[in-house]
């Protein structure tokens, strides 16, 4: 597995260098090769606009993987670096031997690495994304019951009062009292609006 190690400091690059060449999984390339790298790991104490610079070129060499070595991750620096392409990243204070090469493969497998407490943040992040681009009423993949999906399903299909009624076992007296619920509740005008909106939203 061929690595390539980028550090601002020479000393962090020396010490990761040191690390990986002791080991036979990981075969670390000299600079004039490092574009050929199946891996990239980037070694910094924090994360400043060279460092996402340097990630941001990285993300565009499709040949190789990046990881990241940290010192610090200071507010919002995971979401900058995951848009920079990062797919794990490592405490330097945690960055032993066996972590490093742990990092590398999982790199070179295709593998997401994140310690425990920021991939909660990650998590926590992707959905604030979420609920901030669904709609303002508050949309999500709950928003429609799996009886209230079903029935909007079949409208989208042409299919009538009486025929949904026969298809789902339901009176037909359910089925428009579902379906007007869900057009009320969404603030819709008819039938034809909820089933637009619900394809549009992803819930049917």
């Amino acid at each position: 597995m061929t690595v390539a190690v980028y550090a601002a400091d020479p000393v962090l690059r020396v010490g990761v260098v040191q690390q990986l060449r002791q080991r036979p999984e990981a075969a670390v390339l000299d600079d004039a090769d490092a574009d050929r790298a199946h891996v990239s790991l980037v070694v910094v104490d924090n994360v400043d606009d060279d460092v996402a610079a340097l990630l941001q070129r990285l993300r565009h060499n499709t040949a190789t993987r990046t990881g990241l070595v940290v010192g610090t991750l200071g507010s919002g620096a995971l979401q900058r670096v995951v848009e920079c392409g990062v797919t794990a990243v490592l405490r330097r204070t945690e960055a032993d031997q066996d972590r490093l090469v742990h990092l590398v493969l999982a790199l070179a497998k295709g593998e997401g690495v994140l310690p425990g407490d920021l991939l909660g943040e990650l998590l926590t992040h992707v959905g604030s994304l979420q609920r901030a681009a669904l709609d303002p009423r508050g949309v999500s993949l709950s928003t429609l019951t799996t009886r209230e999906a079903d029935m909007l399903r079949l409208v989208s299909e042409g299919l009538d009062t009486a025929e949904i009624a026969r298809k789902t076992s339901y009176s037909e007296r359910t089925v428009k009292n579902v379906l007007h619920e869900v057009t009320t509740r969404l603030q819709l005008r008819n039938r034809a609006h909820a089933v637009g909106y619900a394809l549009r939203n992803g819930l049917i």
